[in-house]
Order: structure tokens, then sequence, then C-alpha cells
């Protein structure tokens, strides 16, 4: 009896180390967020860039964040719903998805990308292990110079509220875009009425608790497209932005005051190797799956 039982523990090792090999080499899931006027599953967009990273690392979980019930409902929402809103909602959605709870790589794609670092700041369980920010506005925009698809009636009269008060509680609370409105001429407004950007970029004091849970990311990868006519000043996508009290001259990262008095950690993340900085020739979230596959997919495996 003894020797039966050895023998069958002696078949049962192999199989069992193979397990523990392919619990090992898992791939870390993969939340996506879309940006303005998209949607989770629009198979042109984030419906492709799901399949796509799903063919090139198999049995990878992706999840693509949809705001509402629905995809009409999600594309609405990244106009019209506030933003603490919807990355509490996300929060919620993260904490309750059992496959996420050993950690995820996040990847933003426009002002997704905004919105998932305030996840990472907001909501470190489960741990977001690194972000990539894909054309994301980390300092704000100054301007709407395009809008993308088929949203340019919306985007008109979004640069009619953000002309008539930006800074108004009704379109800083029901104005997606307005919550990231960073008007260099008036940055007094900016720090005291912004609801979101103002908030996760410490701009009325330091939160310790942002600072270390972004702090905490392997990597923060940011995606700057060296001929991007939607973002304005395009350099915000590198956390940079313009030199406070005008509008011309823009400086990067190092030098603004965020950097410097390390308010976000920033500058330690940078000393560390934590911050990459990335350039991409093209607009506004025009990549191919070339430059992805040999750029992007190094950072998910």
């Amino acid at each position: 009896m003894c020797s039966v039982k050895m023998a069958a523990l002696r078949a049962a090792v192999p199989l069992l180390l193979g397990l523990c090999l392919h619990c090992a080499a898992a791939a870390v899931p993969l939340v996506i967020w879309h940006g303005m006027g998209d949607s989770c599953c629009n198979p042109m967009s984030m419906g492709y860039i799901k399949k796509m990273v799903e063919d090139k690392i198999p049995g990878i979980y992706v999840l693509s964040l949809k705001i509402g019930n629905n995809m009409i409902q999600d594309m609405q929402n990244s106009f019209f719903m506030n933003v603490n809103d919807q990355v509490s909602d996300v929060c919620g959605q993260l904490a309750a998805d059992p496959r996420l709870r050993g950690g995820y790589n996040a990847m933003g794609f426009s002002q997704g990308a905004q919105f998932l670092r305030a996840v990472a700041q907001r909501c470190p369980s489960p741990p977001m292990l690194s972000l990539i920010s894909i054309g994301g506005q980390h300092q704000g925009v100054y301007g709407f110079p395009r809008c993308p698809g088929e949203s340019s009636h919306v985007c008109d009269w979004i640069r009619k509220m953000l002309d008539l008060g930006a800074y108004t509680q009704a379109v800083q609370e029901h104005l997606v875009q307005a919550e990231y409105w960073h008007d260099p001429l008036k940055e007094e407004e900016y720090r005291k009425y912004s609801v979101f950007l103002a908030d996760i970029n410490q701009e009325r004091g330091v939160n310790e608790t942002y600072k270390k849970n972004l702090m905490a990311l392997k990597k923060f990868v940011m995606v700057k497209f060296l001929n991007d006519t939607m973002v304005d000043p395009p350099i915000s996508e590198w956390f940079g932005f313009y030199k406070s009290g005008q509008a011309k001259e823009t400086i990067p990262l190092q030098e603004t005051s965020l950097y410097k008095e390390d308010r976000l950690g920033l500058q330690e993340m940078d000393k560390t190797g934590k911050l990459v900085f990335l350039g991409v020739a093209g607009d506004h979230l025009h990549v191919t799956e070339e430059w992805f596959d040999s750029t992007i997919l190094p950072f998910l495996q």
C-alpha cells in the first residue's frame, strides 16, 4: 500500500510543479480606460486594443472599463459625468473583481490616463503595478483645437461652456473637460475651484496618501504624440505645461513647481527610473500596431 502511495505521489509531483510554474508565469491583468467620446467596447478603438493585447499575450485578462449600463451611456459619461464619481465607480469595479486581487497594470487613453492616475492615487487596493498613459493630459488642457470622431458638435458646446465660466460650480460639476481645464492666466481660480485636476495634482496642499500611492507604481509611462492637434498644450502629455501667467511658452515637468517641490513624488520617481517619457510621431492616439508591439507591449509582459 505504501509503495502505491509513493508511486502516485511521484506521478503527481511533475503535474503540481507544472501548475505552479504556470501560475508564476501568469500574465498580469490589464485595465484600460478610453478617452473622450469613446466607449469601452468600440470595435474600432478599445475593442480592437483589447483583442490585440489578448492575442499577443495568451491568457491575459483585459478589463475595458465601462461607466454606465451600456456603450451609449459610457460615451455620454465621458462628457457629462463628474470625474470624481467616475473614479469612485471604477474603484468599486476593481475592488469587486477577484481577478485583479493580485494587482494589475493600467493603460489610459487620452483623458482616461489622468483618470487612471487618480485611481492609483486614491484606491491602492487592488494595487496598480504600472500605469501607461497614452496621450493623457496630466497638467490639464487650455483649449480644444479639434475633437475626436463625430463629437465635433459636442465640443463646440463644450467650448462655449468653458468660455462662459470653466470654474463655475455648475460647469465643474457636470462637464468632464472643465474638470481638467487648466487656465494659466487664472491659476488662482484653477487651484481654488477645479474639482478634479487641482486635487490630484496637489494644488491645494499635499495629500501624503496620494503621494505614497503614486510612488508605489513600478513604472509610470507617458506617451506624447509629436504631431498632436487635439491636446493644447501637447507637453501636458509629459506632465509639462504653460509657464504660469501666459499661454505661449511651455516648460517641461522638471521645471514645474509640482516637480521641484515633489508634491506627488514625481522627482523621486524620476531619479529612480520609474518615469518613462516616450514620443511617437503622429496625431493624437494615432499609433501603428507595430509601434504598440515594440514599445508598449514589453511593459505589459
